[in-house]
């Protein structure tokens, strides 16, 4: 009987680094023995790195350096040799004027990073909101094996009582301000009430969205999404992705691998049933184009049109991360959606993303709930179309109100986020309940930088009248923590002289989400009047990133990437450096 043949274990790229005895390699290795490392360590093990966006200045990832050591001590147990670095990180609640404007850049210092050192895989550690999809896009154009590792949301905020979500009630909050039902002492209060541990936001915002969408594209092990940051289990997930990495190393299992076209139609498919965050569309847009999947609005409007959002969570409903991870997590809701995914598609840890999820067991039929008896009948991203915007905007149905879905009113327009500071809360503005407001200049290139101002504040005067929502429209973001009836990234953006730019107070516009429409009611003759009287802003800089960033950055149905950065260079070994 013949033996079955063992597979070949693919070439490591860090021996043109270490595996020589010149000049170069005396030199490498040399300098590097100077941290304590010994000899054997580059004997031909698999040399790993470990991405870090640890910063005190993202409070989200706070706790990365313990993460990082857990990792690395799963590395050693498989036998490989860890290398940690650091890359730029991007704190959502610190940094202006959006984290947004530097997410391109991250990804640029995470790219290069890889390809100039001696990597054979990477681990990608990434919590806060955007340094997951720039640890992805970045990765996703070298193309080496690599496997994310989120770092968890906080523990659930606990306030006079009640459960509180981070981001969800900053917005319940600061309107009970405005209209005096709370006092500035509760809101000092409620600060170290909400953020109570390490971690991301524990609403399903845009860090659990984004966590949650690793694990659904394949890139995390079953159970990334949900494991607090403080629950021993998250470092236990960081030592079994340590040793995972070594393996795929040697299996050669690559990123374009497991961001397939099927991954990708099922991490947009389990968005729609975990009712997450509209900014997941741009960035698995932007992750696709890195690793050269055809990915567009189209497809996230024909998958996410039907799937029923299953996660009672908020801002969309009631519990929050810690209670979605009790509950079972994540793969509770794709065995829940398995009709609809791609089953075989591949995952990290080797096995197909139905094999991790057949067998989950939901805990608690509250938080997650089955198909059959759905928490909301829509959970998916909603694409409307029409004269307002060209090429697409997008809303979030299961964090609407139901009875704006399909609404006309006179435009309240606010040229851009100054001109709102300035006029959204004065007892004079003309506005009322049915009205839509429309804010300008907040897109890629307006701002600069895509902010998370697109879920504004409504009017004074208007929430003194006990109403809680109307209709906006913008070419903004809004953080995934928010909710109400709002369009978002409106496309073209005012600023690159889109539709958007065009509107004035008192126009008629339309939305009606069933038909996915949204319409301004003004003649094309005048609104080609109006464009010809239409001047861009002034640049916003003249030198550095920022320049760059405007001068190449996409539009948002295209992912808001830098043109230049579209695609993947692979990870080929540079020239020698002596």
């Amino acid at each position: 009987m013949s033996k079955k043949p063992t597979k070949k274990k693919a070439p490591l790229r860090s021996r043109t680094w270490f595996a020589s005895h010149d000049r170069d390699a005396l030199v490498h290795r040399s300098w590097m023995k100077n941290q304590g490392i010994p000899h054997d360590q580059f004997d031909g093990r698999p040399v790993i790195g470990i991405c870090n966006t640890w910063s005190q200045v993202t409070p989200c990832n706070a706790h990365f350096r313990e993460l990082a050591a857990h990792v690395r001590d799963g590395i050693l147990d498989a036998g490989g040799f860890p290398l940690e670095f650091p890359v730029m990180s991007l704190g959502e609640t610190l940094m202006r004027p959006t984290t947004m404007l530097f997410r391109n850049q991250a990804a640029m210092d995470v790219e290069e990073s890889i390809r100039a050192n001696p990597f054979d895989g990477v681990v990608l550690l990434m919590g806060c909101d955007k340094t997951t999809p720039a640890l992805l896009m970045g990765a996703a154009s070298c193309d080496l094996p690599a496997i994310g590792v989120s770092g968890g949301p906080m523990l659930n905020g606990k306030f006079r009582g009640e459960d509180i979500g981070s981001g969800t009630h900053v917005w319940k909050f600061t309107e009970m301000l405005k209209t005096g039902e709370m006092k500035m002492s509760d809101m000092v209060e409620v600060e170290s009430c909400m953020s109570r541990s390490a971690g991301h936001c524990m609403t399903m915002g845009t860090a659990s969205t984004m966590a949650s969408m690793v694990e659904a594209l394949g890139m995390g092990l079953p159970t990334n999404a949900a494991i607090p940051a403080v629950d021993s289990r998250r470092r236990v997930l960081a030592r079994m992705a340590g040793r995972r990495i070594v393996e795929m190393v040697h299996e050669d299992l690559r990123m374009s691998q497991i961001l397939t076209r099927e991954a990708f139609e099922n991490a947009i498919m389990v968005n729609g049933a975990i009712g997450g965050s509209t900014n997941a569309v741009v960035h698995l847009l932007a992750i696709a184009g890195r690793i050269g999947v055809d990915l567009t609005l189209d497809d996230w409007d024909r998958l996410g049109r039907d799937m029923p959002c299953l996660v009672n969570l908020m801002p969309s409903g009631k519990y929050l991360m810690e209670d979605f991870y009790y509950a079972g997590g994540l793969p509770v809701v794709i065995r829940e959606i398995g009709k609809y995914i791609h089953r075989k598609a591949l995952t990290v840890n080797g096995r197909t993303m139905w094999d991790n999820c057949k067998d989950a067991v939901n805990y608690n039929t509250d938080v997650i709930t089955p198909i059959a008896k759905p928490f909301k009948p829509q959970g998916g991203i909603a694409v409307l179309r029409g004269n307002l915007a060209p090429d697409g905007c997008v809303i979030k149905p299961s964090a609407a109100t139901p009875k704006l879905m399909k609404h006309k009113g006179r435009a309240v327009v606010f040229e851009d986020v100054d001109d709102l500071h300035r006029r959204i809360d004065d007892p004079k503005l003309d506005v009322d309940p049915s009205c839509v407001l429309v804010l300008k200049n907040c897109g890629p290139k307006g701002y600069p930088g895509f902010p998370e101002v697109g879920n504004f504040a409504l009017p004074a005067k208007i929430l003194k009248q006990g109403v809680t929502d109307m209709v906006r429209i913008s070419d903004a973001r809004m953080s995934g923590t928010a909710y109400g009836t709002v369009v978002l990234h409106t496309s073209p953006e005012a600023a690159a002289g889109g539709p958007l730019a065009l509107v004035r107070n008192g126009d008629l516009v339309e939305i009606d989400v069933a038909k996915r429409k949204i319409q301004l009611h003004v003649t094309a003759d005048e609104l080609a009047r109006r464009k010809a009287k239409w001047k861009p802003l002034p640049p916003h800089a003249t030198r550095g990133w920022v320049k760059l960033y405007c001068d190449t950055v996409q539009q948002a149905d295209k992912g808001v990437d830098c043109d230049f950065m579209v695609g993947k260079s692979g990870a080929k070994v540079g020239r020698v450096s002596h």
